[in-house]
């Protein structure tokens, strides 16, 4: 199913439903009000109600959003109804961290292979992966992986991309501080974590 027109803040704040809810559901919750909710997730509950009309109608009123199925939906909105592969491309300190980290699994998520051009590192393991060449992504699209990770310094990064690109990665997240130059089919989400603590100075 695709939805159009919906705003990417709209977008950027659902899987942030889907982590909340998870939660509830392992704390025994069956339902949540969009108050309640807005409490856990620091918004406002008219801006879920919003967002989540997008979409459909979600919830009874004066009961509140049922958990399990509420989260269900959301699921199925981004796509995470079905498990998604992704390639991790750098094996440094950053991309070691990215791919032992378990937050992954709560969206669906997987990072079902590392690659990485050194030498040294080509064949060692991370976790239960084995660092493959970068020629590799060769192979990524008959294993099913259509998402990638760029956790490789900026001069890389473009060349990085273009090597995903041509083996049919649909999706990017750039860890990279620079932008990237790829096809309009394909979605880059960029991170710059610099940038973002950057920002802190001025509100404290």
């Amino acid at each position: 199913m695709k939805y159009h027109k919906i705003p990417d803040e709209t977008i950027r704040r659902m899987p942030l439903y889907v982590r909340a809810l998870a939660l509830l559901e392992q704390e025994g919750q069956e339902t949540i009000s969009s108050r309640q909710l807005a409490e856990r997730l620091r918004l406002n509950p008219p801006q879920i109600r919003k967002d989540l009309s997008y979409f459909g109608a979600f919830g009874t009123r004066g009961i509140g959003y049922p958990v399990i199925s509420t989260a269900r939906r959301i699921r199925a909105i981004l796509r995470l109804d079905v498990p998604q592969k992704a390639v991790l491309v750098g094996a440094g300190r950053l991309g070691t961290a990215i791919a032992v980290y378990p937050g992954f699994s709560v969206f669906g998520l997987e990072i079902a292979a590392i690659i990485d051009n050194n030498p040294t590192k080509i064949g060692s393991r991370v976790g239960r992966l084995e660092i493959e060449h970068i020629a590799a992504a060769a192979t990524l699209k008959a294993r099913g992986i259509r998402l990638g990770l760029l956790a490789v310094p900026a001069e890389a990064a473009q060349g990085c991309a273009d090597v995903l690109v041509q083996a049919g990665v649909k999706g990017l997240l750039n860890l990279a501080p620079c932008c990237l130059d790829v096809p309009k089919q394909v979605k880059v989400v960029s991170i710059d974590m610099a940038m973002a603590l950057g920002v802190l100075p001025y509100y404290v």
